[in-house]
This record gives C-alpha cells, structure tokens and sequence, in this order.
C-alpha cells in the first residue's frame, strides 16, 4: 500500500518532469508554447530547485536502499551529482568558490528537471518494493 511519502514523491516527480518537459516541447509543438514562457521567467530559481530536488532525491534513495532496492544505489549516485550540480552553483552565485566557471543554460535545467522527475516518480514505486 502507498504511503503518504510515496504520493508525494509521485506529485512532485510529475510536476518537476512537466516543468522540465513543456519548454522542450515547446518547439515541436508550437501550442505548447505560451505554456512553456512561464517557465523562462523563473530562470533565477532553477538553481535553487535543483538543489533541493536533488536533496529530495537523495532522502527517496535512501528509503529506496533501505528497502533493499536494486535502483536505490544509481538512484541515489543521480541524486548526488544533481546535488553537487546545484550547490556549486550557489556557492558559484554567492561568491564562496570561484576558482572555475560552472555557467548552465536553461536547456540542461529543463533535461535535469526531467530526469529528476522521472527518478522521484520510480522512487514512488521503489520505496514501497
């Protein structure tokens, strides 16, 4: 039986994979495109949802691991690099490190949004396996 955990990890998987997936989409499907601007304006958050998704990610993998699922372990290697990716941007932005330039475009925001969201939504299932 799912839990309130797996649930919630299924409704924002799904959101996260939309929020990635509409921009990418928005060029094959020229309807889809006034949907997608939204997601353009938020281009100073990314840094930040990406951060926390991975943190999110790691917490699932865990449960996932725990659980003695064999996609808990890539699952939680995803997480981490999404998690470094993230928080050396921050640091990046907020002037703690910069003995090198990480500049991402918002195109490998919208893939690592899916990516993510596809993993939260398998964690959905994996935590309760």
């Amino acid at each position: 039986m799912m839990e309130g955990r797996d649930w919630l990890s299924m409704f924002v998987g799904i959101i996260l994979a939309a929020f990635g997936a509409m921009p990418l989409l928005a060029r094959p499907i020229p309807s889809l495109t006034k949907m997608a601007r939204f997601t353009e304006g938020a281009s100073g958050i990314f840094i930040y949802i990406v951060a926390i998704m991975g943190f999110y990610l790691m917490i699932n993998s865990i449960i996932e691991i725990t659980n003695s699922n064999s996609i808990g372990g890539f699952s939680f290697l995803v997480a981490l690099v999404f998690f470094a990716i993230g928080v050396l941007q921050l640091l990046q932005t907020y002037g703690v490190i910069s003995f090198f330039k990480l500049s991402i475009s918002p195109m490998i925001y919208y893939i690592i949004f899916v990516i993510e969201g596809l993993f939260l939504m398998i964690a959905a299932f994996a935590m309760e396996l």
